[in-house]
């Protein structure tokens, strides 16, 4: 198994939390991971990603230039990872903040409300759990039980008690692909 996933949105959309949720759940599984973040100089409202690799053997070299999965939050996101998805890969995006989604048809695109999910549950901040159950839906690299112990490593122990409320947006999210991708 080697999943490599870019995330990418801007700063304080939870871009760099979803992917080194994403890692420290697969340090649980004892899988090999690399998380590299990237971003502008603003702390929020600039750019943001991360490259996120998984995988059951040695990884090679966190730097690559294609993925087999991306998750973008943000239209100028789009614009620039679109076409670095490998063909049959994973397109997954917000279709609050992407308004022209990929036209691709040798990879899966696939939008879900994530912002309106979060809201509904609260807390606009979610957003990235919601998109990160969706993720996981499709690809499950890594078992939900393992994000849930990886949020309670990522978070600090101040925000535990936002756990409960991350593991309804990692299962809204989950839901939401089920129903997307039919």
């Amino acid at each position: 198994m080697l999943e490599e996933l870019v995330v990418a949105g801007f700063g304080g959309q939870g871009v760099l939390s979803l992917g080194m949720t994403l890692s420290y759940a697969g340090m649980v599984e004892d899988k090999e991971i690399s998380w590299m973040p990237s971003y502008g100089p603003e702390m929020r409202g600039g750019t943001a990603n991360c490259i996120t690799i998984l995988s059951d053997r040695k990884i090679s070299s966190p730097i690559i230039a294609s993925f087999d999965s991306a998750i973008v939050l943000n239209q100028p996101s789009m614009d620039k990872f679109a076409a670095k998805v490998k063909p049959g890969g994973l397109l997954l995006y917000e279709t609050d903040t992407v308004l022209q989604p990929s036209t691709r048809t040798d990879i899966q695109v696939l939008g879900i409300p994530a912002m309106a999910a979060a809201r509904e549950l609260g807390q606009p901040k979610a957003m990235n759990m919601v998109l990160l159950g969706a993720y996981l839906a499709q690809r499950p690299i890594v078992s939900m039980q393992s994000v849930q112990e990886a949020l309670r490593q990522v978070l600090p122990e101040k925000y535990h008690h936002t756990l409960p409320l991350n593991y309804a947006a990692l299962e809204r999210g989950y839901q939401l692909m089920q129903q997307v991708a039919v």
